[in-house]
């Protein structure tokens, strides 16, 4: 497959970088952070300014109001299509067709189309785990789960593995927050009762004393992490963060190559929000680690946020889905940092026999018992 293709479903780069050497198409490669050829091996001359790589904030309120059409698109002819299965939206190269999803793996796609262009990425978080330790490191999590079937660590699944980049909103504030509360500190009282045999004891009550309590926090929320993926389940996507954007470099379609790209589907109004709503629920802990005391009720917080500033950002994700009996499963892997969550089948024998070993321990338990065994 060369790059800017789409087969059997798998979207590759958006835009080509021919091979200096045999012509072929490079792409680029997460182990040696270079565009290599995978024909020949030769080392593509292009080049990512580093220096002039830091990824820039845009002011949020501003591009909320309208952002300007030198900020939008891809930088390159493209072509988007749109699963009607799991709804992912799939970037690429407009000379070939998807077969199947890359997420899901449906045969139903169909063309996807905007009234505007989109928000162009600012930065790119590049590949650093390359699919041989890709797929090693799934093997041996799978090992790890010792009431998945024996069969699924023998199995060839791993061959099926994708890269992703997959769409994030970030976005930072300055927030002065104060709240108010009831601190509640714990005391002890004598309470005189009766025990199971009816003698008289005196036993230690916890209370509770209320008093009213405030302050302020100041927080800087820096790049606060909202996905922006429809394709991908956030429970398992929450699982292997954080992806560390402070690494980032300027977005460039060269980190691009020979890697399926997804449109954003949470856009920026609604990511904004989320991130508000996440910010909130920080505060509140944060918040609630200042009162005072051993305990507190009736926290109310009084958040100002100023400095809003956003970005859009893609980050690297390796993806398998495969399907085990009529059940189809997904494992996500971090592109950057190898970190692993995913789902898998469980051995009905082997669920049988752990149920069978608990019954078995209860019922030896319940027989010592029966016998006079004391086991304090």
């Amino acid at each position: 497959m060369t790059d800017g293709q789409v087969t059997g479903g798998q979207v590759e780069a958006l835009e080509t970088h021919p091979c200096p050497a045999c012509g072929a198409k490079a792409q680029w490669n997460p182990t040696r952070q270079k565009l290599i050829c995978p024909f020949c091996g030769t080392e593509s001359p292009y080049q990512i300014d580093r220096a002039s790589g830091q990824v820039a904030e845009l002011d949020l309120v501003a591009t909320l109001r309208d952002l300007p059409e030198e900020q939008r698109g891809w930088q390159t002819e493209r072509r988007s299509v749109q699963c009607q299965n799991c709804k992912a939206v799939m970037v690429y190269d407009p000379a070939r067709v998807g077969q199947n999803c890359e997420f899901c793996g449906s045969p139903s796609l169909v063309g996807y189309d905007e009234i505007k262009a989109p928000i162009r990425p600012h930065g790119v978080l590049p590949f650093r785990i390359d699919q041989a330790r890709v797929r090693d490191d799934i093997r041996r999590w799978w090992r790890s789960k010792w009431l998945a079937p024996g069969r699924l660590m023998r199995s060839a699944l791993v061959d099926t593995v994708r890269s992703l980049y997959i769409p994030y909103w970030t976005f930072d504030a300055n927030v002065h927050c104060p709240w108010d509360a009831e601190a509640g500190h714990y005391y002890y009282v004598s309470v005189e009762g009766r025990d199971s045999k009816g003698r008289r004891v005196v036993r230690q009550e916890q209370r509770v004393r209320w008093e009213a309590a405030s302050g302020v926090v100041d927080h800087v929320f820096d790049d606060e992490p909202v996905p922006g993926t429809q394709g991908l389940p956030i429970d398992l996507l929450r699982k292997v963060e954080p992806f560390p954007t402070g690494e980032c470099v300027k977005y460039d379609t060269a980190f691009l190559a020979g890697h399926v790209v997804e449109h954003y589907r949470v856009v920026l109004v609604d990511a904004a929000e989320e991130s508000r709503q996440q910010m909130i629920a920080k505060l509140e802990d944060l918040c609630a680690a200042q009162v005072p005391g051993d305990t507190h009720r009736n926290l109310q917080i009084h958040p100002t946020f100023s400095g809003l500033t956003f970005k859009h950002l893609l980050v690297p994700i390796w993806l398998l889905t495969y399907n085990y009996g009529r059940k189809a499963y997904q494992v996500l892997v971090n592109g950057y940092t190898g970190k692993i969550a995913g789902k898998h089948p469980y051995s009905v024998w082997k669920v049988l026999l752990l149920i069978l070993a608990i019954l078995a321990a209860v019922f030896f338990v319940l027989m010592l018992q029966d016998s006079g065994v004391d086991f304090q």
